[in-house]
């Protein structure tokens, strides 16, 4: 008997199998019952995906070409705009009634300007990036931020619901980014701050362990205490396959560009970002970004 073709309609697609869209994706096929279609520049991932019956494509193409909803996780805006709207990506091979998901982390404004270029071909858009850890990821459980049509919303939310615990609708199309952004604007300023501690600390005298529990006990806590303080600049150790100092730059850089455009002056950030600058001169650009601790223990 000859193979059965694949329903489209019941296609997932996946493009983008970095540090959050491996697991993103094995949790996907493993969890939604439908056939999933994968691409990435590199075999590993795809090799790996094998045993959660993903199915490797050749391309960008392919994967537009078989699935009905397509997600994406990419490293930023030029990748994001070259995978929906270049040549040799989405827009050429789409058809009408396809929904685009970008679980990417980009500027607002090339949410609405991709979902602009899709939609000229009858193609739904969603941004929805996502937030917390590898860790999650592979759990399932981030925290998904989605900016989209409320029919599009519709559509692929059950299928967030097998990446993430918390799924929000923020709003229309970059309304998703912009929530992502302001979080991440918060939490590397916060880490920031914490690394500023642990080195005032470290030159008065105080243990650092004993320090950052304490301030969890006070209204110093949060998420970057917990984790990029206790388990990343406490032990003082900072990974390159994880959230690098470069992609903080990046992130914090999207945010400044929203606010320099709703013309809200925002100088701490500015800081942060000189201050990640220089941890980056010294070496730590692909390192975690808490790294930029080293920053200030170098400092005399």
């Amino acid at each position: 008997m000859s193979q059965q073709k694949k329903d489209p309609a019941r296609t997932i697609g996946f493009v983008g199998l970095g540090v959050m869209g491996e697991p993103i994706c094995r949790n996907l096929a493993e969890k939604c019952n439908q056939p999933v279609v994968a691409f990435d520049t590199r075999p590993e991932p795809l090799q790996r995906l094998a045993a959660a019956k993903v199915e490797p494509m050749p391309s960008v193409a392919a994967v537009a070409a078989a699935a009905d909803v397509v997600f994406l996780s990419l490293p930023g805006a030029e990748e994001v705009r070259a995978v929906c709207l270049g040549p040799r990506g989405i827009l050429p091979v789409a058809r009408q009634g396809q929904i685009v998901v970008d679980l990417s982390t980009c500027p607002v404004a090339t949410a609405r300007e991709v979902a602009e270029g899709l939609a000229t071909k009858g193609v739904g858009f969603a941004d929805a990036p996502v937030a917390r850890t590898r860790e999650a990821a592979a759990k399932g459980t981030l925290s998904i931020m989605v900016g989209a049509a409320p029919e599009i919303y519709g559509r692929i939310a059950p299928l967030l619901g097998f990446m993430a615990t918390d799924v929000t609708h923020c709003g229309p199309v970059g309304s998703g980014q912009l929530v992502k952004l302001m979080n991440n604007k918060i939490l590397i300023q916060t880490v920031i701050a914490i690394a500023e501690a642990l080195a005032i600390g470290g030159r008065f005298g105080i243990d650092r362990q004993l320090l950052l529990e304490t301030l969890a006990k006070g209204s110093a806590d949060s998420f970057a205490l917990r984790n990029h303080g206790m388990k990343a600049m406490l032990p003082g150790v900072f990974p390159e396959n994880a959230f690098s100092t470069r992609y903080a730059l990046k992130d914090l850089g999207y945010a400044l560009q929203v606010a320099e455009t709703c013309g809200v002056p925002v100088e701490s950030a500015r800081l942060a970002q000189s201050l990640l600058d220089r941890s980056v001169e010294q070496g730590n650009g692909e390192l975690y970004f808490p790294a930029v601790l080293k920053t200030f223990e170098r400092q005399k």
